[in-house]
């Protein structure tokens, strides 16, 4: 198993209250993430704040372009693995998209893994574009189509109904080839688009017999499409973190979080149609009883435990349950020695 961390490019109000992470403590957050032994940091993508975030707060939170937070990150570490979870396709053309991917490919030394999706909230694609029609998932399909083309040849064209490029050459490619292209979401387009293109799918908040469930419902897909999937297809399941001394008390620290009320949020969207509890679908509990579920997890298929966000209310608190998470649970499940403290 491997083990990356939810960095706060755009959390605040959704998944963590506001304020709660200046950049130079977003970068910090990486930082110690890397000394701590996780292998990877995931990065949002906001640009205007959800209308039930403005309901809830008054003051506006920060929201930090991924991209550039995450070339600054690269030149702070060494071996953290850069990944977006995810990277909002209908934000960016594919042609800049691809330009931004490949240049922090080649200025982190090939460490970009690119979650990508439709996004959680449709108002925004609205605010940049008001009155546009827009089918996200038939969008999705073409941009994962672009991009890999972009990412892997020299020139490339492509005609769609909603994306258009011609006779693009576009250098210098990424370190990586391929670049790694997860599939971000739960919907059936997700694991379709995983299937058809993806190098790895990016759920969230499933159980481990949702997942065993998915990657089949993913394999079948691709077989339909005649599509071999690669060797190394990763399944980075992003989840919430809450430790505690038992079991009750975690779960009462995890249900009065910010990151619970943004998953509650999300029932109508991303997180539509799960039944039980939200304590159930994330690592809440004391260390024996997150450790059963992430070898659950493993048993299920799961590679990376993706993005992970810690039920916590300000940066201190974070660095403390990260340090926890990584001295009492990751040594024990991890893939690779963890790094020195």
């Amino acid at each position: 198993m491997r083990f990356g961390l939810g960095v706060p490019t755009g959390t605040e109000g959704l998944m963590y209250p506001v304020p709660y992470a200046d950049i130079t403590q977003a970068v910090d957050l990486a930082v110690e993430a890397e000394r701590l032994g996780f292998e990877s940091i995931w990065a949002n993508d906001h640009l205007t704040t959800q209308p039930y975030v403005r309901a809830e707060f008054d003051q506006a939170p920060r929201y930090y372009d991924p991209m550039g937070y995450l070339a600054f990150v690269a030149a702070q570490t060494s071996r953290l693995r850069l990944a977006t979870a995810i990277m909002v396709l209908p934000f960016r053309h594919p042609v800049v998209a691809a330009k931004q991917l490949a240049t922090l490919d080649q200025l982190s030394g090939g460490r970009v893994v690119a979650g990508v999706g439709i996004g959680a909230y449709r108002e925004e694609f609205e605010a940049m574009h008001p009155g546009a029609p827009l089918h996200r998932g038939e969008h999705a399909e073409e941009a994962l189509q672009a991009l890999t083309a972009l990412l892997t040849q020299r020139r490339s064209s492509f005609e769609g109904r909603w994306i258009r490029y011609r006779d693009v050459e576009s250098g210098p490619l990424p370190v990586q080839q391929p670049l790694p292209l997860l599939s971000g979401g739960n919907a059936p387009g997700s694991r379709d688009r995983a299937a058809r293109y993806g190098h790895g799918w990016l759920p969230a908040c499933l159980t481990s017999a949702e997942v065993r469930s998915g990657q089949d419902d993913i394999a079948a897909r691709a077989a339909r499409a005649g599509r071999r999937l690669p060797d190394r297809f990763d399944v980075a399941l992003q989840l919430g973190v809450c430790l505690g001394a038992t079991r009750e008390a975690a779960v009462r620290r995890f249900e009065g979080s910010q990151l619970a009320t943004h998953m509650r949020s999300l029932s109508s969207s991303t997180l539509k149609d799960q039944a039980g509890g939200l304590a159930e679908r994330n690592l809440i509990g004391t260390v024996d009883d997150v450790g059963e579920r992430i070898e659950a997890y493993a048993e299920a298929g799961v590679t990376t435990m993706a993005g992970l966000l810690f039920a916590t209310d300000t940066v201190g608190e974070t660095l403390e349950m990260m340090s926890q998470f990584s001295e009492a649970v990751m040594p024990a499940h991890a893939a690779q020695p963890v790094g020195a403290r």
